[in-house]
């Protein structure tokens, strides 16, 4: 049975990342955050880089060629986006590595030190992309910015800021979540 549909190509229209605290849950479906999640802004129009990188382990033994077993040792998931806020307090936070309180401004000013040593502060993060009535969710409930790209303001575009996030396994599930709205699209002839 050909079940093609062209209306199952995603082109995101908008590109939303939220932020809160470790193990924080999920919204339900594709309900909008709570009030303990929040947004860290406009993100490039290239939107998130979503990546699993799986490692494994070739067992071999005398008398064969080829690998007698194969181990699953590791599976890494990470998500790379750009930020087009790089004063935004939850972006700079982030970036910088230093705890959100840390940027409440006084007068109008936030001075801070960056850490000498990296700091393990992990929050809970919504990767949100919309496509009409379509929609994909990442939900991660235990994350870290684990790379940072080169900061760079400049005269010739906004100032951005790249960063690159690692999951882990959170209190109560894996440490990715999917869920795809699939919107007025009929996908029942793949499963039948």
């Amino acid at each position: 049975m050909d079940t093609r549909n062209a209306d199952l190509t995603f082109g995101a229209t908008d590109y939303l990342v939220y932020v809160a605290a470790l193990n924080t849950a999920s919204p339900t479906g594709f309900a909008d955050p709570s009030t303990a999640w929040q947004c860290m802004g406009w993100i490039t129009t290239s939107g998130g880089t979503f990546k699993i990188a799986d490692e494994k382990k070739d067992i071999q033994a005398a008398g064969s060629l080829e690998p007698i077993r194969t181990l699953m040792t590791r599976s890494t998931k990470t998500m790379q986006a750009t930020f087009q806020e790089a004063i935004n307090p939850l972006v700079r936070a982030l970036y910088d590595n230093v705890p959100v309180a840390t940027l409440e401004p006084t007068a109008g000013v936030v001075s801070y030190e960056l850490p000498d040593k990296p700091d393990d502060l992990r929050y809970a993060f919504l990767f949100d992309t919309v496509d009409g009535d379509k929609r994909n969710r990442f939900y991660m409930p235990n994350g870290m910015v684990t790379e940072r790209g080169d900061e760079q303001p400049q005269t010739d575009d906004v100032w951005a800021v790249q960063m690159t996030f690692t999951f882990y396994r959170g209190a109560a599930g894996s440490a990715v979540k999917r869920s795809i709205g699939y919107g007025s699209v009929d996908v029942s002839g793949f499963f039948s």
